[in-house]
């Protein structure tokens, strides 16, 4: 059986919650009740499960679906160490407000000491969220500060997601 996954942050909260599980199907969909009733207000009933049910997403499909945004950042630097702590102080930083789901860094074969970083979130607004957060601002300011030259940005919204 295939394992299941809800996300607090794709479903309607005025909370902006950031509560996600992983599991067997009937252990999330237990779990998620238990959260929504005990954080979010909501009564156990069928109409409760029936959505829950719903949102519910095989573990696989939601690194990544269509209509969600991906930035890519392309930058060069010698010291990937130091953009690497830059990160990572970011991300405790950001604590549950981070909108972002992932980030890969690449390093380009062709071209040394150039990186791009894709970053995913679940759509657009979410990634403005992100960029017009303080915490943000200050990541962008210290990121001057580890690489060469202007980062290069390409905004993408994902069209299609193909499972290879």
């Amino acid at each position: 059986m295939a394992r299941k996954t809800i996300d607090c942050r794709m479903l309607p909260s005025e909370s902006n919650c950031t509560v996600f599980v992983s599991g067997e199907e009937d252990e999330v969909l237990e779990l998620a009740v238990q959260h929504a009733v005990s954080v979010h207000g909501h009564t156990d009933d069928q109409e409760l499960r029936d959505g829950l049910r719903a949102a519910l997403r095989d573990e696989e499909a939601l690194q990544l679906e269509s209509g969600a945004f991906v930035q890519l950042i392309e930058f060069h630097t010698r010291d990937l160490g130091g953009f690497d702590r830059i990160v990572e102080d970011w991300r405790e930083r950001m604590g549950r407000e981070a909108t972002a789901r992932w980030g890969v860094v690449a390093a380009d074969r062709d071209r040394p000491d150039t990186y791009v970083e894709i970053v995913a979130f679940p759509d657009h607004a979410s990634a403005m969220r992100n960029s017009d957060h303080p915490v943000t601002a200050d990541f962008a300011k210290r990121m001057q500060e580890v690489t060469e030259g202007e980062a290069s940005f390409r905004n993408l919204d994902v069209a299609r997601v193909l499972r290879m």
